[in-house]
């Protein structure tokens, strides 16, 4: 820095205004004229409040006062504005006395100065453009923001499509075991409705082949009764009570393997059948048939009677499968034919 030589002091013309001074276009009231000052003991005491500049000579003091005021406001912003960016402050150097002079000397040959705003001292171009990285910095965040928000409402979207999906195979799933188990029920129905009408026909067809043996009948006693009567403890056939003399026909075709008088079971006929089947008709009054002879479906055998160990007249059918000597129930088997006791 260049060191400041003292200035010399100007002439003191009285009542004479100075046309112009630093920091001030014009000619103003209070820079003069003055009178000439004698200090005394009075003058000089301490005034208070504000410290007035007007008692001295010329204007170079309130000027250099001004200029302190903007050096020091200029060493504050740098200060600042190094200390908010970071950079080094800046150097501030102070003019040589003969630039002094030549700014105080005439206003006519001072050189223009160009003011600059405070708020500029010290701003580089990097901190001048620090609002633009601001908000650079604030696009940036928000676009995360909507590229996190973006990929969050894809991954939900993906989700409730997902389970959209699960649900709609889920009801596809269960539509289609609904309509396999209608279909399996529906088919299955079929099959019994197609196997019932099958046992129909042949059960038809069987009815051409059987009858039963007695057109008019009540059945008095059925397969199992207990009871003292009978000798095995309990009833062993099937009993069509009829009048005396009611016709009795051959239920199937097959030959006639016994005829005549059975002891408990009074007159019998047994027809064996193709299978080897023995039907036993007992308790008849007579007999129109003998051994060895070949009858057929609905033939005369005999007539209603009440031989035997009976309690009166009725035809007792017992059905002996294979020729065994253990009978079975009659009426199961003659429904197997077609027929319904």
């Amino acid at each position: 820095m260049a060191s400041n030589r003292p200035a010399p002091e100007a002439p003191f013309v009285p009542a004479q205004a100075q046309p112009e001074t630093f920091g001030y276009g014009a000619y103003r009231a209070e820079e003069g004229p003055w009178e000439e000052w004698n200090p005394t003991e009075d003058s000089v005491t301490p005034v208070r409040g504000r410290h007035r500049v007007a008692k001295q000579r010329g204007g170079f003091a309130r000027s250099s006062t001004v200029l302190g005021v903007g050096v020091m406001a200029a060493v504050g912003a740098g200060g600042m504005a190094s200390a908010n960016t970071g950079k080094p402050p800046v150097s501030i150097s102070l003019p040589d006395l003969d630039s002094v002079e030549h700014i105080f000397g005439d206003s006519s040959d001072a050189p223009q100065a160009t003011a600059t705003g405070l708020s500029k001292v010290g701003v580089t171009t990097d901190s001048a453009g620090s609002g633009n990285a601001g908000e650079a910095l604030r696009n940036r965040i928000m676009a995360q923001a909507e590229q996190q928000q973006s990929k969050a409402d894809s991954r939900a979207t993906a989700a409730a499509i997902a389970a959209a999906d699960k649900q709609t195979a889920a009801a596809a799933a269960k539509a289609e075991q609904a309509a396999a188990a209608k279909a399996a029920d529906a088919k299955e129905k079929a099959e019994a409705d197609a196997k019932k009408a099958a046992e129909a026909k042949r059960l038809a067809e069987l009815a051409k082949e059987y009858t039963l043996p007695v057109v008019s009948y009540t059945i008095t006693g059925t397969f199992g009764q207990p009871g003292a009567m009978w000798s095995s403890g309990y009833h062993t056939g099937l009993d069509f009570a009829a009048p005396t003399g009611t016709l009795i026909k051959a239920v199937h075709s097959g030959t006639v393997t016994q005829a005549g008088w059975a002891g408990a079971y009074g007159y019998r006929t047994v027809i064996t059948l193709d299978d080897g089947t023995e039907l036993w008709f007992c308790h008849q009054s007579s007999i129109n048939v003998s051994v060895g002879q070949k009858v057929s479906t609905g033939q005369v055998i005999g007539r209603v009677g009440a031989t035997g160990n009976v309690t009166g007249p009725h035809l007792h059918l017992e059905v002996h499968p294979n020729g065994q000597a253990t009978a079975i129930d009659p009426a199961p088997w003659l429904r197997e034919k077609g027929l319904t006791p």
